[in-house]
């Protein structure tokens, strides 16, 4: 199955939750005022939240329909609306060549998909031709140092890690002064999953922050948040505790398949304005993919692919 198919696959809950609560609009000649509180209340039940609906609604409401409303031509109404909002924040987590490494460190809560995220990003780019180094640095999970390392495994990517309970700060200076001696193109730092209300986690989270920036004063090069796209809402806060704790400079959002709640990239885009690297629909390599908003726009308003 190609990206696109996966995609729209994975994005068909939120599509069938959005386009079945619009249904009522089909058949008329245009979307009246009237109707307009339908349209926003249809995209804040997919998770776009208050902001982005409002302005999809007035810019479905303003759009000039050839004829009666058909569930095609509402699907391309909003599909370019939303395309309107990801167009300025869709963009591709690429390495720069002359960092050496270029260091890309990888946040957010517990189960977000980090350890996974972190070794597909190792395979695509070791497929590229890249040097890759993976650093452990969930030292509170043994399952995430074993799943790295079977990742590195996997990949031929060499994995840095150290003891369980360990120092994770210490354990990323390690890291990053072995890749520099080597000349690696990447370096992968994995962290623990942590609740952004534990405050002794977030202390650690800003330590490695520093510690890195103390050996490469321009790095991490990328601080990017690894979403869970299934909590919905709860992202915005996600996003909003990590922001200024890791210096994030961008997100990926994870397992879409499956959820009703794949609006929230939309929400999120419109609230943060932060780029959106890549979206992941599954548990292969190749369902991480770099974000493309035209795609998701169609897939999530139900463009059908001959449109």
């Amino acid at each position: 199955m190609n990206w696109l198919k996966k995609l729209t696959s994975g994005l068909s809950k939120t599509s069938a939750a959005v386009t079945s609560s619009l249904s009522s609009l089909l058949g008329r000649s245009s979307i009246d005022a009237g109707s307009i509180e339908e349209v926003e209340d249809a995209l804040i039940s997919a998770d776009l939240g208050t902001a982005a609906a409002a302005r999809l609604a007035e810019r479905v409401r303003r759009h000039k329909f050839d004829g009666e409303v058909t569930a095609q031509a509402l699907a391309s109404a909003l599909a370019d609306g939303i395309t309107e909002i990801l167009e300025p924040v869709a963009a591709p987590l690429i390495p720069k060549v002359d960092n050496r490494p270029h260091v890309v460190l990888l946040v957010g809560v517990n189960g977000s998909g980090k350890t996974t995220t972190a070794g597909k990003l190792a395979q695509q780019w070791r497929q590229e031709g890249k040097s890759v180094m993976l650093a452990a640095g969930d030292t509170f999970r043994a399952a995430a140092i074993e799943q790295l390392q079977i990742w590195g495994d996997r990949t031929g990517t060499e994995v840095i890690s150290g003891a369980q309970g360990g120092d994770a700060a210490a354990l990323a200076y390690q890291a990053l002064e072995k890749a520099r001696s080597q000349g690696t193109d990447v370096l992968i730092i994995d962290t623990a999953g942590r609740l952004q209300n534990r405050t002794e986690l977030m202390d650690e989270l800003a330590k490695i922050v520093r510690v890195i920036h103390k050996l490469d004063d321009s790095a991490p090069h990328d601080s990017v948040i690894v979403l869970d796209g299934t909590v919905g809402q709860n992202a915005l806060s996600q996003v909003s505790a990590f922001r200024d704790i890791a210096h994030v400079s961008g997100l990926i959002v994870t397992k879409l398949d499956g959820s009703a709640k794949g609006g929230v990239v939309i929400a999120l885009a419109e609230t943060f304005q932060l780029p959106v690297h890549a979206v992941g629909v599954g548990e292969g390599a190749d369902d991480l993919q770099p974000f493309e908003a035209r795609d998701f726009a169609n897939a999530l308003a139900g463009v059908s692919a001959e449109a």
